[in-house]
Formats: structure tokens, C-alpha cells, sequence
């Protein structure tokens, strides 16, 4: 088979595999109405069962987050497509568990399983990815794979939606999104290899530039030479920093957007599900034009993108604060929500991607990756059972404030960034100028 067939069979095998586990995470946002009217049925109020729901969110957020930091790693040494393969079995597994519990302790166990396991799927896709493809087009492939969340999450949304119109429940839900990663997982133990390199073809090349580490597919000879070359890396931990900020805020409108729409703006359980797909609907159209700038703007084009990207977000979500409650029929809360999506989502995508792949290289990708998002969702943790009490305390208006000066100050950090980014391009091309002049 030729390089370039194989490299797009990779490419659909991993979307296809990670937009799966999406649907294994849409499936409790999309369920949380239908989940809070059967806990009122046990005499719990409606505020007090967002706030469980929220709980069970947030423990599954610092679930995957743990995971992310201290077991992603493994795929550096044990190679990406195992720790690919877990992440799908362990989604598939764990939602059909959660169908069969009853209660918030197995509800809350079988979630925060499958978060966790669902941890390690993503730095897997990275650490192939970087044995499949050169460094000049990692935009474009972390972008084209970065849409894969985004479209799973979308589709998952969409079809849970006709599934709620058809007048099932929210165990059906999460029995479709299982059998979704089932259907994965098989197809991805069948044909994804790990490396180019196992189909008779030459080493991918890292990033000469980025990468902090040498340019072969060798293991790390310990866990220090893993480590330290990127905690040393003031770029890379500003970049740890911004996957803090943007997660609390991806996070809570992939949780509450459904809640949102149905409890502020008056929408049906089922047309509340599916308006929610705008968000990653129109993320995945800015995840593409992003990763296909970058390529072209490098990496000092990126952080620009993310600062320009982030000031937009911050603007959308203030205007969401004057948006009144009540079913008004106005597209103007819908179509603000598509502008924080379209601002955020495409440079988000940057950081547990393109920024991964330029800073491990071959050989740390699924490290860098894991430690990027690994603290970004650390801040996805006050996305579930904080955001529920403060909507609850200070109403929507308040969460999209905070929101607001989150993404403000993020975009303060991407700003430093760029400025970090152009001092070191400046650097670099000293030499190579006196060189040419010499």
C-alpha cells in the first residue's frame, strides 16, 4: 500500500475512533434533563439535581484529568495505538455499564470509569500520528483529527435528539453510544498500526524547530529525560496555562448548553439536544480553517490565532449576559453560543495537538499531549458541580461573566505567547542571517 493510502486510512480509523468516545460523552449532557426529572421523582429538587449531576460531572472531569497526567505517558513507551485502543474499549464498556446502574453511587462510578479510561485515548492519537506524518502538515492533521470530537459530539447530539423525539429514554441513549465505540474499537484493533515504519516506509520528521527531544521513534530512556525538557519550556507550560482557561470554558457549554436551553430559553428535552450540536458543530468548521492557517502562518501564527480567537469568545459571552429568559424565539443566544465556538474551538484545538506534536516529537507526544490537557481539564473540573451551584446562586448571567474574564485573561496568556513565539523565531533566524552574510 502506498504512504498516502495509508496515511488516510490512519486518519479515518483515529477520527472514527475518537468522534466514538464522543458519543459516549454527549450521552449524560443530553440525558441530564431527563436524568434530573427521574431523581425529582425520588424527592430531590430540581436544583439539587443539577447539583448531583454536576458532581458526578466533576468527578469525572478530575478523573480524566488524573488520567491524563500520570497514564498517558505509557503510550511513549508502550506505543499509541494500545493506549488508543483502551480509551475506545474502556468508553464502549463503561456507558453500557452505566445504562444497566441504578443510583448516583454506580452512576458516578461507571462515569468516572469511563472518563478515565477515555483519558489516554487522545495523547494514543498523537503518539500515531506523529509516526504517520511529517512535521509541516501537523496543523492540518491535528486539526482534521481535532474535528473528530467535535463531529461525534454534533452527530451523537443530533441523533440522541431523534432518538428523545421517538420517545426514548435516557438509558437508549447511552446503550446507541456504546454500541457506537463497539463498532470502533473492532474496526481500529483490526487495522491501525502503530508506525509508517511497520508498512516498509521512512521515518515521519519531527519538528526541527519545536521539538525538545531527539528525532527518532526510540523510548525515553527514563522518565526524567521524558519530563524535564518540557517542564523547562516556559512556552510549553504558558501552553499548559491556556488549556486551563479554555477547558473550564469547552467543558461547561458541552455540559450545561442542553440545561441551558431548556431551563432559560423554554426549549423541549429533545429540541434543547439538538440546538446544543451548534457548539460543536460550528467548532469543527474553525478547528479545520484554524489548523490550516497554522500550517501556513507557523507556529508563531498559532498563538496570534488563539489571542484574536479568544477575544472574540470573551466579547460573545458577554453579550450572552443581556440575553433575557423565557421562550422569546430570538436565534440571538444560538447564534452567540456559534460565535464563542467558532472563537474558542479552532485555537483549543492547538494545544493538545499541533503544540503537542511540535514539542514531544516522536518520542514524548503522548507526555506532551497528556500534560497539556491533563491540566486543561484539571480547570474542566469546575465546568461540572461548580457551575451548576453558581448558576444556581447567580443565574446564567453569572456563569457567562465568569466565563467572560476566563477567556479574557486566556487571551492575555496567548498574547504573552505570541510575543515568547516571535523572540524565539527572532533568535533562531540570527544565526541562519550572519551565516547567509558571512
Amino acid at each position: 500500500m502506498s504512504l498516502r493510502s495509508a496515511q488516510v486510512r490512519t486518519v479515518v480509523l483515529l477520527f472514527c475512533g475518537y468522534a466514538a468516545c464522543y458519543y459516549c460523552r454527549a450521552d449524560l449532557s443530553v440525558a441530564t434533563p431527563l436524568l434530573a426529572d427521574e431523581l425529582a421523582l425520588h424527592g430531590v429538587s430540581h436544583a439539587q439535581a443539577l447539583v448531583h449531576i454536576g458532581t458526578i460531572t466533576s468527578l469525572g472531569v478530575f478523573a480524566y484529568a488524573l488520567g491524563k497526567l500520570f497514564l498517558t505517558g505509557l503510550g511513549d513507551y508502550w506505543g499509541g495505538r494500545r493506549n488508543f485502543l483502551i480509551g475506545v474499549g474502556g468508553a464502549a464498556v463503561f456507558t453500557l455499564l452505566f445504562a444497566l446502574a441504578g443510583g448516583l453511587p454506580l452512576f458516578t462510578l461507571a462515569w468516572s470509569a469511563n472518563r478515565l479510561t477515555q483519558s489516554i485515548g487522545w495523547a494514543g492519537l498523537i503518539k500515531v500520528s506523529s509516526k504517520w506524518f511529517n512535521y509541516a502538515s501537523y496543523g492540518s492533521i491535528a486539526g482534521i483529527l481535532s474535528i473528530s470530537y467535535l463531529v461525534g459530539d454534533a452527530a451523537a447530539r443530533q441523533q440522541m435528539a431523534l432518538l428523545l423525539a421517538h420517545g426514548y429514554g435516557w438509558r437508549a441513549l447511552f446503550v446507541f453510544a456504546g454500541a457506537v465505540a463497539a463498532a470502533a474499537l473492532v474496526a481500529n484493533l483490526l487495522w491501525l498500526r502503530e508506525s509508517r515504519v511497520e508498512e516498509g516506509h521512512a521515518e515521519a520528521e519531527p519538528n526541527p524547530a519545536l521539538n525538545l527531544f531527539t528525532s527518532c521513534e526510540a523510548r525515553p530512556p527514563s522518565v526524567a529525560a521524558l519530563l524535564l525538557p518540557l517542564l523547562r519550556s516556559r512556552a510549553f507550560l504558558l501552553v499548559c496555562l491556556l488549556s486551563f482557561g479554555c477547558t473550564i470554558i469547552r467543558e461547561t457549554f458541552n455540559t450545561w448548553t442542553p440545561v441551558y436551553l431548556r431551563d432559560f430559553l423554554g426549549y423541549s428535552v429533545s429540541d434543547s439536544a439538538g440546538v446544543s450540536a451548534i457548539f460543536p458543530a460550528v467548532g469543527a468548521v474553525s478547528v479545520l480553517l484554524a489548523g490550516w492557517l497554522s500550517d501556513r502562518l507557523g507556529p508563531t501564527g498559532r498563538s496570534l490565532l488563539m489571542f484574536l480567537g479568544l477575544i472574540g469568545a470573551a466579547l460573545a459571552l458577554l453579550a450572552l449576559t443581556s440575553v433575557p429568559s423565557g421562550p422569546s424565539g430570538s436565534l440571538l443566544p444560538v447564534m452567540l453560543i456559534a460565535v464563542v465556538a467558532f472563537g474558542l474551538l479552532g485555537p483549543y484545538s492547538y494545544l493538545g495537538g499541533a503544540f503537542a506534536l511540535d514539542f514531544g516529537g516522536k518520542q514524548a507526544s503522548a507526555a506532551s499531549s497528556g500534560i497539556i490537557d491533563g491540566i486543561g481539564y484539571l480547570g474542566g473540573v469546575l465546568a461540572g458541580d461548580s457551575v451548576a451551584r453558581l448558576a444556581m446562586t447567580f443565574g446564567w448571567r453569572g456563569v457567562f461573566i465568569t466565563l467572560a474574564a476566563v477567556s479574557a485573561a486566556a487571551a492575555v496568556s496567548a498574547g504573552y505567547l505570541h510575543l515568547l513565539n516571535l523572540r524565539t523565531a527572532a533568535l533562531k533566524a540570527a544565526p541562519a542571517a550572519a551565516a547567509a552574510h558571512g
